[in-house]
């Protein structure tokens, strides 16, 4: 009781909890399972934008997503190191997702099948990151809480990366116009299912919530995302396509359409465009892998014993 009343006096004072501080085992469930489902998705959505690396249509495109590609690999390696300290081993933690037993975020399972679609994706999915992630630097957990600093600071970087090609789109020709507005209609739905399930069937959030995991509802979320992409839509000349959206003035805020929530389930569920593609290609670049990882044990054992030696 003294140690439960100690763990609640901690988050009233908005402080955080370490890892070896007491801590309810449905807090230490609710983040591996988060803190896992956020390192899976990133390192499988390495694949869908990592596609078009040999396909850029210049050198700098090139660099500017191999650089991106790149920091994902990160992202994913600083929340695995976040949910290791939570008592989990990272090597399970792939075993879980290999066998389906953890899931990442379902937007990750649509193919891109334009050059715009690279663009699209650091302008929607990486904003709508940000909007999900940033209020998760607030964490009541801190190993959590101090990797979604760098990481809100890179996925930043990002959005403004996939906007400024969009930019150049608009500013092309015909063609490459109707390409950005084709991969603007693709994904924009999936984008606001990244929010996760409306609040009212949201299993986990009033428990998040309530722990001060998470610090907003997926609703609240996914109308901030609306409201701040709206304005940019204009700016790229797109029309975002919800025959629903308008300004509420009695809200001040815009009012949308209904999400195919069947659609998110069957996605959720692993019946989406890309759902066994990506995780055969994570499998298999894991498996295939599997010798360069026990060359660098190898080597560092080698070089801890030359250390114990000295």
């Amino acid at each position: 009781m003294e140690q439960q009343e100690q763990f609640d006096a901690v988050l009233a004072a908005d402080e955080r909890i370490e890892p070896r501080d007491w801590m309810p085992e449905k807090y230490r469930a609710t983040l591996i399972r988060q803190i896992a489902q956020h390192a899976h998705s990133e390192i499988i959505g390495m694949q869908p934008e990592g596609a078009w690396l040999t396909k850029a249509p210049s050198l700098r495109r090139k660099a500017i997503l191999l650089a991106k590609v790149q920091d994902e690999a990160g992202h994913g390696m600083y929340l695995y190191s976040a949910a290791e300290t939570l008592g989990v081993d990272r090597s399970d933690l792939l075993d879980r997702l290999h066998t389906g037993a953890q899931k990442y975020s379902t937007i990750f399972n649509y193919p891109t099948l334009e050059w715009a679609d690279v663009g699209v994706i650091g302008w929607l999915v990486d904003g709508a990151a940000i909007v999900n992630q940033v209020p998760l630097c607030r964490c009541s957990y801190g190993p959590y809480a101090r990797a979604m600093i760098r990481i809100c600071k890179e996925e930043s970087f990002h959005q403004r990366q996939g906007f400024e090609m969009l930019l150049a789109l608009r500013d092309g020709t015909d063609g490459q116009r109707a390409m950005l507005q084709d991969a603007v209609n693709r994904w924009w739905w999936p984008s606001l299912m990244m929010f996760g399930p409306p609040d009212g069937a949201s299993a986990n959030s009033s428990a998040s919530m309530a722990w001060k995991i998470k610090r907003h509802s997926n609703d609240d979320l996914r109308q901030r995302f609306v409201d701040m992409t709206v304005p940019q839509a204009d700016v790229l000349g797109v029309r975002l396509p919800d025959n629903d959206l308008r300004w509420n003035a009695e809200r001040n805020s815009h009012d949308f359409g209904e999400i195919d929530w069947e659609e998110f389930a069957r996605v959720v569920k692993g019946d989406g465009p890309c759902n066994t593609e990506r995780i055969e290609r994570r499998t298999a670049a894991h498996t295939e892998g599997e010798w360069v990882r026990e060359a660098a044990t190898a080597y560092a054992r080698k070089q801890a014993a030359k250390v114990g030696a000295a």
